[in-house]
């Protein structure tokens, strides 16, 4: 992938907006609480989180008659301006101190319109570019690259929101989009699409639900992905309220979490993939095995323990996951079938963010926090006993 000319730019691109991201997982949850009433906090952390995420399954499907036969860097390009206006407005409207919890939301929302077509064009570009097992290494370096950012992203958020608050880490962020932009629409100057898209409107559609695996991987994400949900509304009111902590304790939290995420995500390749299934199961099991510390503890070293641990199983996820979906897609409907999957997938911890906020409210975070790991556990046990009963039919 490094010695790939358009890949190594795009991942330095990647490599930079993701560090924005990851000082924004602080910052969007934190601003929200800054800015909501006190009695509304869980309420509008939720729809704040929420809204950077989950319209991005409705640009998958209105925006589609413009963008879906663009080149996949102008997907990324398209994506990356989108969010660089939007964040930036935020980011004015905060440090002027005029910034409305509905207008945060509005714009967070504004933001996050395009991603699921970004997201698209980032891994479709290495499926253009890079063959078999090659794409399990690729999908690898294009998630830990979001995930070593997130080593450094939020406890640098955390220092900067502690001296200048939350307002210009969304600046920061807005100005990381910016890099991306003008990364991949120089990538996208002047070249033609590796592959254009084409039959009906439906067609991706109709790949996923062709096929059991990727129909069966993609509910179970979706049910994974839904119960985690509250954990994005959860772990700030958690730190604040019960460890007593600061941003930076919140990003001290998920720095643990981006350095096991990336370890996991690099040894993706290592991982035996004649069983997708199993790997499924450990990384469901274990992720909500090691939420567990975080929402029963009452203090930091517990926290950090299992945020660490649950990183590090999973960081694969991705990688392994996306390979699937590029193996069984035709290469001309590669791009559109990863957008119709981001937009059911993103949706799924959206709502559950969105689920989050009133549990949060009225049984405290902690209570959220082991109800998100007793519940992921579960779903992985009856994925294994499902798996098991239809090996030995």
């Amino acid at each position: 992938m490094l010695r790939e000319p358009v890949l190594r730019r795009i991942l330095t691109g990647v490599l930079v907006s993701s560090l924005g991201d990851g000082m924004a997982v602080v910052a969007v949850a934190w601003l929200a609480i800054q800015i909501a009433p006190v009695s509304q906090a869980g309420v509008w952390t939720g729809l704040a989180v929420a809204a950077y995420a989950l319209p991005a399954a409705l640009g998958t499907v209105v925006l589609a008659p413009l963008v879906r036969s663009m080149a996949s860097s102008r997907l990324i390009a398209l994506d990356a301006i989108l969010r660089a206006v939007a964040l930036g407005a935020v980011a004015a409207l905060g440090i002027a101190g005029l910034l409305h919890p509905v207008v945060y939301v509005v714009l967070l929302a504004f933001s996050s319109l395009l991603h699921a077509w970004g997201n698209a064009g980032a891994y479709t570009l290495v499926s253009e570019r890079l063959d078999g097992p090659d794409r399990v290494t690729g999908n690898a370096l294009l998630s830990t690259a979001s995930q070593a950012s997130v080593v450094v992203g939020p406890a640098l958020a955390g220092g900067i929101v502690a001296i200048a608050g939350p307002s210009w880490v969304i600046g920061l962020d807005a100005l990381s989009f910016v890099v991306l932009a003008a990364v991949s629409w120089k990538v996208g100057r002047g070249a033609q699409p590796t592959t254009v898209p084409s039959g009906p409107p439906g067609s991706a559609w109709k790949v996923i639900a062709g096929s059991r695996q990727l129909l069966g991987l993609l509910v179970i994400t979706c049910v994974f992905y839904f119960l985690y949900g509250p954990v994005e509304v959860a772990l700030p009111l958690h730190v604040a309220d019960d460890l007593r902590g600061s941003a930076g304790v919140l990003g001290i939290l998920l720095a643990v979490f981006g350095v096991g995420a990336l370890i996991g995500g690099l040894c993706a390749g290592l991982l035996p993939r004649r069983s997708p299934w199993l790997v499924v199961i450990v990384i469901i099991v274990g992720w909500g095995a090691a939420l567990l510390p975080v929402g029963l503890s009452r203090t930091l070293l517990p926290a950090m323990i299992g945020m660490t641990l649950g990183g590090l199983i999973y960081g694969p996820y991705m990688a392994m996951s996306t390979e699937l979906f590029q193996r069984v897609s035709a290469p001309e409907l590669l791009s559109r079938v990863l957008a119709v999957r981001g937009a059911i997938v993103i949706p799924a911890v959206s709502l559950g963010t969105l689920i989050g906020g009133p549990i949060v409210n009225v049984f405290g975070a902690p209570a959220a926090l082991t109800a998100s790991a007793l519940l992921t556990v579960a779903l992985g046990l009856v994925l294994g006993l499902v798996v098991l009963v239809r090996r030995y039919q």
